[in-house]
């Protein structure tokens, strides 16, 4: 079975240790509420506003998490040290997603998706699925693995914090994109290569459509 995505608009950023570059202060102008999100939360916000999307349905995923609270969580145990609550409120792999639709009041579905690297083809196949019912959708990727010592486990990631947003529909016109011959060409997790590639792929001139098989 095959289903074809329209992509009517994407977003993608990723710096080697962090995104500096993410409007926080105008996205969210309330210092409270700032202050509790995590990094992820903080590119998902970024991102969804540059495809301008703020209601509607949201497929999710990341492969680790949100991985600095979950290390300070294990640094606390193995101290012997009080959990922050903080710290396991946001420990959950649909924080970001979730502190994005509550900024946005978007009381639509969310669905939140790790299949490791193969994470943001997952989004896609589940973006596909769910696009038969005929709305737009946000698919978001975001990778946040900046936490202390992490060179002593992974020496092969250029990029430590990444995110990328596609905003899709079903369509019946062809494909324009060809998913076995792009690259995005950079060192960023794999969990996010899928809909990378496709997000450094779109075309200025046509219209920009996938073909997933299911």
């Amino acid at each position: 079975m095959t289903i074809n995505l329209e992509i009517l608009d994407s977003a993608y950023v990723y710096a080697p240790k962090v995104i500096e570059e993410l409007n926080t202060k105008e996205l969210v102008p309330k210092m409270v509420v700032r202050r509790r999100l995590t990094r992820a939360a903080k590119i998902a916000i970024y991102l969804a506003d540059k495809v301008s999307f703020s209601n509607g349905r949201i497929i999710y995923g990341s492969s680790f998490g949100e991985l600095s609270a979950t290390a300070n969580i294990l640094n606390s145990i193995n101290s012997k040290e009080p959990i922050s609550p903080t710290h396991f409120q946001n420990s959950v792999y649909n924080t970001a997603v979730s502190y994005l639709s509550m900024l946005s009041d978007n009381k639509n579905e969310i669905m939140t998706i790790s299949s490791g690297d193969n994470t943001s083809l997952k989004i896609l196949k589940s973006g596909a699925i769910k696009s038969l019912d005929g709305d737009t959708l946000l698919l978001l990727a975001t990778e946040t693995l900046n936490i202390d010592k992490i060179e002593e486990v992974s020496s092969c990631i250029d990029f430590l914090e990444s995110g990328v947003a596609l905003k899709v529909r079903f369509t019946d016109e062809e494909a324009t994109i060809d998913l076995n011959n792009i690259n995005n060409g950079v060192k960023t997790p794999k969990s996010l290569d899928h809909m990378l590639n496709i997000a450094k792929s779109m075309h200025m001139d046509k219209p920009n459509i996938i073909e997933m098989i299911l």
